[in-house]
């Protein structure tokens, strides 16, 4: 619900708006999934909330979104700040409702782990941002290797082959960047994605997919399971990526990460003290079917950790080849 006219526009072209909350929201806590770890330097530490820098269709905007008692606000610089301060209600999660999960048959229903979570993060909501490419580049960087080299080749790439974001060193953070557009990352050269250990099997399925960027971009006013299915299409796509995608770009409250490294050892110990595969992680969920990313995602805030042993998946120096 909007509490208030957009803020004044400004030469710099800024806008702002701010929205009622729900009772507990978390701002920090809905957010998380969008930020590829502390380093992503599309984000940005703020007293009360962060800031962020994306394009939008009219231009790029640095987007500053903060949370007081009772309702979030966003202020935006850039020519694409309209359009910026139009897509944060979804981006924010404000959109997403919980109705469905928070009844009261559903809930009796869930395990006693995973309505605890619930209890302990009533404003948790699934943020959604529209925005399929920005979301897909990162997690075809971290298939099949560790957060930690995927992280740092985003890094590396964005510092490299970013723009600053509007504002950057006078209203927004210096270090807020943009992500490259489509044809500033069709233009990395092989060298650089080596330089930033990425391996050429993940760098050539990050160029076959965005040579088809304007139907990706598309792909975000259709049903999550519509566009997961058509994501799926593009070689080098599957279903763990398509997955990672849509949960950020639709808020899908039911795609699951089949195929991560950890996920379904995680799910099974926390849901019955046994670690499992992909298939009885599916089965264990199963109950819940529409509903499965939610309970996902209140088990990874319930505190529960799984024993860490076994294999590990190991870091690759692709530099070094």
């Amino acid at each position: 619900m909007t509490l208030a006219a957009p803020l004044p526009r400004t030469g710099f072209g800024d806008a702002g708006d701010e929205w009622e909350a729900p009772e507990h929201y978390s701002l920090a806590a809905t957010c998380f999934p969008l930020q590829r770890g502390d380093g992503d330097p599309t984000f940005a530490a703020h007293p009360g909330g962060l800031w962020t820098a994306f394009r939008t269709p009219h231009g790029p905007a640095s987007v500053l979104l903060t949370q007081a008692p009772g309702e979030v606000r966003a202020r935006a610089w850039g020519e694409g700040a309209a359009s910026a301060i139009a897509s944060v209600p979804a981006l924010l999660g404000l959109t997403d409702s919980w109705e469905a999960f928070d009844g009261e048959g559903f809930l009796a229903s869930l395990p006693p782990l995973v309505r605890e979570a619930r209890r302990r993060n009533p404003g948790l909501r699934l943020p959604a941002t529209g925005r399929v490419i920005d979301a897909l580049v990162p997690t075809i960087l971290e298939q099949k290797v560790t957060t930690f080299e995927a992280r740092r080749a985003y890094r590396y790439l964005l510092r490299r082959f970013g723009s600053p974001a509007p504002g950057a060193g006078r209203v927004a953070p210096a270090s807020l960047v943009l992500a490259p557009t489509v044809a500033e990352w069709l233009r990395v050269p092989s060298w650089e994605w080596h330089r930033a250990g990425v391996g050429p099997q993940r760098s050539a399925t990050v160029m076959r997919t965005l040579r088809s960027a304007s139907g990706l971009e598309r792909l975000a006013a259709k049903p999550a399971a519509e566009a997961t299915t058509a994501l799926q299409t593009i070689p080098g796509i599957g279903v763990w990526t398509a997955a990672e995608v849509t949960q950020r770009t639709h808020a899908d409250p039911d795609s699951i990460s089949v195929g991560d490294f950890h996920l379904a050892k995680f799910v099974g110990h926390a849901l019955t003290g046994q670690r499992t595969d992909d298939a009885g992680m599916l089965r264990l969920l199963e109950p819940w079917r529409g509903q499965r990313q939610r309970i996902v995602r209140l088990l990874l805030l319930s505190g529960v950790r799984a024993p860490r042993f076994g294999p590990k998946l190991t870091i690759q120096d692709h530099r070094a080849h």
